[in-house]
């Protein structure tokens, strides 16, 4: 009986913040099959959205007293940074229990020979975090699939995207593979410290990702190259950042040379292949008008 209420008492608590958003709606349902006790943190959450047994915490990363009232006896925090900037993260992060491990969803593109990478807020949150003195596990995704979704518009209007770089090859990941890899990272301490380059299984071009968008969907979609000029317009429109779209338009522009790295981390932790584009496509098939064939 004693040891009973002593696992008990030591249930391991993980709180989720983003868990209404592509990732961490997936990271709170991979938690859930673990047996951990989960909180979530999100700003306005949706009616049905979070199942009953997780507890929801209301809040905003912008102020830090709703995160910080959350934070009472967790064990790892999943953390989705959504600024382009990390003027409040050192408050934040003080604010944290010294035992808390931190899983933070970071970028590929960020390097560990200590250069400066202007315009990659990533980066600059993860020198944060490292001098926190938390531990911490480090998320390094590729592009993700989901990005493509800001295409959809285009493809249910004329079943043209105009897009800049149709020739940079992406190793594109699915959400629900981030996800699964965050899961394991929150409940298994040996994950700590480490920088984990998670990636899909293969390297497409845009012009390959909107053509398998096609063939799922059963329609012709066109891919029409656009300047990087007019590019750049509309990501600063829907982004706000002119540093951040800088980054994404060099960084498309060089994997046209140089494809994204393709890595079996997806593998080696979860014991299965990553998740391949035409999956991930046919999963959000009727996010593009069509109608998913699983």
């Amino acid at each position: 009986m004693n040891i009973d209420r002593e696992k008990h008492e030591h249930k391991r608590r993980v709180l989720v913040t983003g868990a209404t958003g592509n990732v961490g709606q997936h990271v709170v349902s991979e938690l859930r099959q673990t047996g951990v006790a989960v909180r979530a943190l999100t700003r306005s959450p949706r009616s049905g959205s979070l199942p009953e047994d997780v507890e929801v915490l209301v809040g905003d990363l912008a102020a830090l007293e709703t995160f910080a009232a959350g934070l009472e006896g967790i064990d790892a925090v999943f953390l989705v940074w959504p600024f382009f900037d990390v003027e409040l993260a050192p408050a934040l992060l003080a604010a944290l229990e010294p035992r808390t491990r931190v899983v933070y969803l970071s970028a590929a593109s960020v390097t560990d020979d200590g250069a400066e990478q202007p315009g990659l807020f990533h980066a600059d949150m993860e020198r944060a975090i490292t001098r926190s003195g938390l531990a911490y596990t480090f998320l390094r995704p590729t592009g993700f699939a989901t990005n493509t979704l800001m295409w959809a518009s285009q493809i249910r209007a004329d079943g043209v995207v105009r897009w800049p770089y149709g020739r940079a090859r992406r190793s594109l990941i699915h959400e629900r593979d981030v996800a699964a890899v965050a899961a394991r990272a929150l409940v298994d301490d040996r994950h700590a410290g480490a920088k984990y380059v998670l990636t899909g299984p293969e390297t497409l071009t845009q012009r390959e990702q909107v053509q398998i968008i096609g063939e799922v969907l059963k329609k012709p979609v066109r891919y029409d190259e656009l300047s990087p000029e007019s590019a750049r317009t509309q990501l600063i429109a829907a982004w706000g950042s002119p540093s951040f779209a800088d980054a994404a338009l060099s960084g498309w522009a060089k994997m046209v040379d140089d494809p994204e790295v393709v890595t079996r981390t997806v593998a080696e932790i979860l014991g299965r292949p990553a998740l391949g584009f035409r999956e991930w496509a046919n999963d959000h098939a009727e996010d593009f008008g069509g109608r998913s064939t699983s």
